[in-house]
């Protein structure tokens, strides 16, 4: 039985205790002449996932219609009968089932916390729905709260201000800043009176939001969750017609299969996102795309794929303008194909090669958050080629460079340095193990 998320938002939105709409359904069957005992252990049982019997839910829809002054569905409720036909994607469905995942992350929802992974066809499945028709012909909406451009333009100015501090901060820390901002702030917007044109503004807007949600997620060890947010950004995406940030969230799902060793679904991902997104595809996405296959051949021991991905990556790399690249490509930085070519090298057994590349980019200047990878990259090179006290001077650089950052990503970089470094028995190699422990010791 699966948690209702759906009836929880509502009862939030609408401001409404347990209590109290047991109270109102109690009072609307009396209304009709039924003798109805339900309490807030009702309630609780009906949020778990429970269908109350008889005609409750359409009372409890209508009780919650009337205080939200729009009409509100059995599937709005979650609440719909096993033969009602699917939402599927529809714009309506897709909004309510997004705003009650974050009233759900925003409650700290264990069950969310702890989702698993979606494998298989429900996997492939946004991907291919953001590649095919229908597509969204007509995104505006009608309720309580008038939205704007300038609305919109808030929206983006907070997504940029999440970015920059997940980078300085980590997603630990930056995570429930976004879902408050989503829930409190993005949410009434969704649901608000708006032009097609405006809309699909609003919905590229709340898209870039969403991603940043599924970031920090990600960078939380909420793979589960992470994944569910980068499927709601890509729906946005498509309802906002803009194929170039969709391939945005695309690099976002490629990453996560590379994390989770899912490397064939990486690829073809990647295939996807260079396919669909075409012409209008910038050549920094199209670079980090291509860089990510190449990560993803090598990893299949696939000599032929990882170097062909590598001259694609650096053909889109030399075509590169900083000024002329949408906001969310900010990423690929200067020495973030570097680092990844360094990567793919190194799984190749390009041991020489790929140390230099490694050295080359932590020389060219990113961000803490991209230089603690880097650096962990030039420490993985120095192993291999047997440098332990090198790798061991390096991996003190990371430590330096990752302080007040809360990220188990890198954190998982750093355990992952300590175990390679703890093999070797220098003196200046058990300094630095020992303070990787120390450091590992913090909770996040």
């Amino acid at each position: 039985m699966e948690p209702n998320m759906l009836l929880d938002a509502l009862l939030a939105e609408a401001g409404m205790s347990r209590k109290g709409l047991a109270a109102q359904v109690n009072a609307a069957g009396a209304a009709q002449g039924r003798c109805m005992r339900y309490d807030h252990s009702s309630v609780i049982r009906w949020l778990g996932g429970q269908r109350p019997r008889g005609n409750a839910p359409d009372l409890i829809a209508g009780i919650l219609g009337r205080r939200l002054c729009r009409r509100v569905s059995l599937d709005d409720l979650g609440m719909g009968t096993a033969a009602a036909p699917p939402v599927g994607t529809s714009l309506d469905g897709f909004i309510g089932k997004a705003t009650a995942l974050w009233q759900g992350d925003h409650k700290q929802r264990e069950d969310l916390q702890l989702a698993p992974v979606i494998t298989g066809l429900p996997a492939v499945g946004p991907v291919w729905e953001w590649e095919n028709p229908p597509d969204d012909t007509d995104v505006s909406s009608r309720g309580t709260v008038r939205v704007g451009l300038p609305d919109v333009e808030t929206l983006r100015t907070a997504r940029n201000h999440y970015e920059q501090m997940y980078r300085k901060a980590g997603g630990v820390a930056t995570r429930g800043r976004v879902v408050r901002f989503l829930v409190q702030d993005t949410a009434p917007l969704m649901r608000g009176t708006y032009t097609d044109t405006t809309g699909r503004e609003l919905h590229r807007a709340v898209g870039g939001l969403v991603a940043i949600a599924g970031i920090c997620a990600y960078d939380s060890s909420a793979q589960g969750l992470a994944q569910r947010y980068y499927h709601q950004a890509l729906r946005l995406a498509k309802a906002s017609g803009d194929r170039a940030f969709g391939g945005y969230v695309i690099a976002l799902l490629v990453n996560h299969a590379l994390y989770l060793g899912e490397y064939t679904q990486a690829v073809s991902f990647a295939e996807a996102g260079l396919r669909t997104a075409g012409h209008a595809i910038s050549p920094a996405l199209a670079c980090d795309l291509n860089a990510m296959q190449a990560k993803a051949f090598a990893r299949m021991g696939d000599q032929k794929g990882a170097r062909h991905a590598m001259q694609h990556a650096e053909i889109a790399a030399g075509l590169i303008r900083p000024d002329e690249e949408p906001t969310e490509t900010g990423y690929v930085q200067p020495g973030l194909l570097e680092n990844a070519l360094a990567d793919t090298l190194m799984r190749l057994g390009d041991t020489g090669p790929a140390q230099r590349y490694a050295a080359e980019a932590v020389e060219i200047q990113a961000h803490a958050r991209g230089q603690v990878h880097r650096l962990g990259t030039l420490a993985d090179c120095e192993l291999r080629a047997g440098e332990a006290d090198q790798a061991a001077a390096t991996a003190a650089r990371m430590l330096d460079t990752v302080q007040g950052m809360e990220s188990h990503r890198l954190y998982d970089r750093l355990a992952r340095v300590r175990r390679s470094l703890a093999s070797t028995r220098s003196v200046s190699v058990r300094e630095v193990v020992g303070r990787l422990d120390d450091t590992l010791r913090i909770p996040l």
